[in-house]
């Protein structure tokens, strides 16, 4: 039984753009909701849960080869309720049967995820991930697979709520943490965690392990945190080596700009290439910082163009950033990126081919399916001094002429953790380059999240085509919180600080768990699901838990709010078994681990602008991760907490503490230079205009 020509399924009415992709199938999908569950519970069909996202190349493939298939689509919908999610708008349901098929499976899952669930309690109770259409690699056919399952569902019911019961209980266990209101926390996580990282590092190519390499932009952070505070040069050796092979690697786009998901190989050569928003969120701070420390132009560079090409193709009119670039365009994963030698040698001049052809490694045998994608090949420095003109024209060129191809699809949904993530790394990225441009396009993107997803006190997840829906995540809330203080530290607006304030309060009250510590996933008065997750490790994305620790505790020694610094120290505690025992997983939790064991120094600056800006220079030409400096016109008023007392004088001044401890208000710069942490002041930077 085909669909009949314009058939639509329920998808049809949603926003995202990788259910309506699914929105023509023959299969019955349903979003996930009431609708779906309640039919399923009436009929005693177990649901057919498929989670994927937009951008994901077996996503597509699974999609084409089963759920456009009638004969396929004709047993689903005999056997199954069938239900569609975007783990990207319900980052809930993914984390929870991710972690259920890891249980099952006794390994990790993946995208598309594909579980089986139990009508009454939606209990997982089968799990896998991509399913081919006809036996391969020792895996049945996906139909006999749907037949097998229906089958034992309706035939080993006892069985299954065995298996149930531990499902729940193990989940269960997971959400458990016990905050050791009498642990003494120290510093031990933070060397144990140098110490695995610097094990795990691959000398030869940077980054850490083997094949598939992910960038692991936490791992990085917590290295140049790390080198920084201990003055340790390998630390600062292994996040540099790193940040600079993925600059050279073709994970990173040589001709557009930005990074892809993750290499295939150790080398950083050849990507899986769909360009996720919060990669390029992450990554884009790092070179900055990067730059900051060295002053390679290399680092500069990458920043610039990573930026150029968010404005370019990621930023949607109304100001927010879009989801994903697709690995896939014409049905091909890469298509889009790769050349022939051919296609190159018609577009460029001989000296420009001469020049792009040993920096591009066209002179050697091609790296992608008789195909060439761009990586650097030739030692830079001396091309770069000697021929940097011609190669800039002769990527002009090539650039130039892969836009007029097919492009790959954009994920055009504007997700709030994900956009708060690029607000903030454009907030560092333009007060290190002083670039006004780039803090005007994050600006926007904030403008844009309080008008379109900030709705009665509380958060949205997604906005797209004019509609805003979903209640909010524990990461929503956490990184906007963070993006805010970091935007507040490049240019000042009291309502940014007010926004934070609510969005603090807003963490305390529906997020936080007071008696053990930390902060569940999901909101108190959230959809009741099978688990309410308390995600403590990195993922893809920082840990929510983490940056909520992080930035509660700047924020309350910025206003003197012991509640907020109360709650960080719970986090920390209800983490502390985690944290000794594999802490390079929770690099974020070590960052707020950092700054609780040696609490931030806070400036504020009141005073004219132009020398407010001057001493605002001065204190952000060096790399100092744990200053928090906000340099606020006299004209601001009604300053929160602590704040209220920072009051403008006749002359410039500088409130500075070291955590709870405050100097006298300086008004003499010198003074004010002396108080910055020894071995931060340069001739360099002395010499200021």
């Amino acid at each position: 039984m085909s669909a009949p020509t314009g058939y639509a399924n329920r998808l049809a009415q949603e926003t995202s753009p990788y259910l309506l992709q699914h929105a023509h199938n023959p299969v019955d999908w349903y979003p996930w909701g009431r609708e779906a569950l309640e039919r399923a519970r009436r009929e005693n069909k177990p649901i057919l849960l498929s989670i994927g996202y937009s951008a994901c190349h077996w996503c597509h493939v699974m999609a084409h080869e089963s759920f456009e298939d009638p004969a396929t689509a004709e047993v689903m919908n005999a056997l199954y309720v069938n239900v569609k999610v975007d783990r990207e708008e319900r980052p809930d349901l993914d984390k929870i049967y991710q972690t259920a098929h890891q249980f099952l499976n006794r390994r990790g899952g993946g995208w598309p995820l594909t579980v089986f669930l139990t009508p009454e309690q939606r209990i997982p109770f089968f799990a896998g991930t991509y399913f081919p259409p006809a036996p391969r690699y020792g895996v049945p056919a996906f139909r006999d697979i749907l037949k097998r399952i229906a089958a034992a569902y309706h035939e080993q019911r006892g069985e299954i709520a065995r298996q149930n019961a531990a499902v729940l209980e193990a989940l269960r266990e997971l959400s458990v943490t016990a905050a050791d209101v009498a642990a003494e926390i120290d510093s031990a996580p933070l060397q144990h965690a140098y110490h695995q990282l610097e094990n795990s590092f691959d000398e030869q190519h940077g980054g850490f392990g083997g094949a598939p390499k992910f960038p692991h932009p936490p791992h990085l952070e917590f290295l140049l945190r790390y080198s920084a505070a201990q003055r340790d040069k390998t630390a600062l050796t292994m996040a540099l080596r790193t940040l600079r092979a993925m600059a050279h690697g073709g994970i990173y786009d040589q001709l557009g700009g930005g990074f892809c998901r993750y290499s295939v190989d150790e080398r950083w050569e050849i990507p899986h290439f769909e360009k996720m928003l919060y990669d390029n969120a992450l990554l884009l701070p790092l070179y900055a910082q990067a730059w900051l420390i060295t002053r390679e132009p290399l680092y500069e560079r990458i920043t610039a163009e990573t930026v150029q090409w968010l404005m370019r193709e990621m930023q949607a009119p109304e100001g927010g950033f879009y989801s994903a670039l697709d690995a896939d365009s014409e049905g091909h994963e890469g298509k889009f990126y790769v050349w022939t030698q051919d296609e190159v040698c018609a577009l460029l001049s001989d000296e420009e081919y001469a020049a792009a052809a040993p920096y591009f490694g066209l002179d050697q045998p091609d790296n992608f399916e008789g195909h060439w994608h761009f990586c650097v090949r030739q030692g830079t420095s001396a091309l770069e001094q000697s021929a940097a003109d011609i190669l800039q024209r002769a990527r002009a060129k090539l650039f130039q002429a892969r836009e007029t191809r097919v492009r790959p699809g954009c994920d055009d949904k504007i997700l709030t953790a994900w956009n708060a993530l690029m607000i903030k790394g454009l907030a560092i990225a333009a007060r290190i380059l002083n670039r006004p441009e780039w803090l005007a396009c994050a600006t926007r993107a904030l403008d844009f999240i309080r008008a379109q997803l900030w709705c009665n006190g509380r958060l949205l997840v997604t906005y797209k085509d004019g509609k805003a829906h979903l209640s909010a995540y524990l990461d929503d809330y956490a990184f906007l919180l963070d993006a805010l203080l970091e935007l507040l530290q490049t240019r000042w607006r009291s309502a940014d600080l007010a926004f934070a304030v609510e969005i603090a309060e807003v963490l305390l009250k529906h997020f936080e768990d007071p008696q053990q510590g930390g902060f569940y996933f999901t909101a108190d008065d959230h959809e009741q699901l099978i688990q309410r997750p308390k995600p403590l490790a990195d993922d893809a994305t920082p840990s929510g838990n983490g940056v909520a620790a992080y930035a509660l505790a700047r924020l309350g020694h910025l206003l003197g709010e012991a509640r907020y610094l109360d709650a960080a120290e719970r986090t920390l505690k209800a983490a502390w078994p985690s944290l000794q025992q594999t802490p390079y997983a929770y690099n974020t939790l070590l960052n707020a681990l950092e700054e609780h064991l040696a609490p931030p120094q806070t400036i504020i600056l009141r005073g004219a602008e132009s020398e407010m800006q001057r001493w605002q220079r001065f204190a952000n030409e060096i790399y100092a991760p744990r200053r928090l400096l906000m340099a606020i016109p006299n004209d601001a008023s009604e300053l929160p907490g602590v704040m209220a007392e920072r009051k403008p004088i006749d002359a410039m001044t500088a409130y500075v503490c070291e955590g709870l401890s405050c100097s006298a208000p300086l008004i003499d710069f010198e003074e004010f230079n002396l108080r910055l942490k020894p071995g931060e002041v340069t001739e360099r930077s002395r010499n200021l205009p």
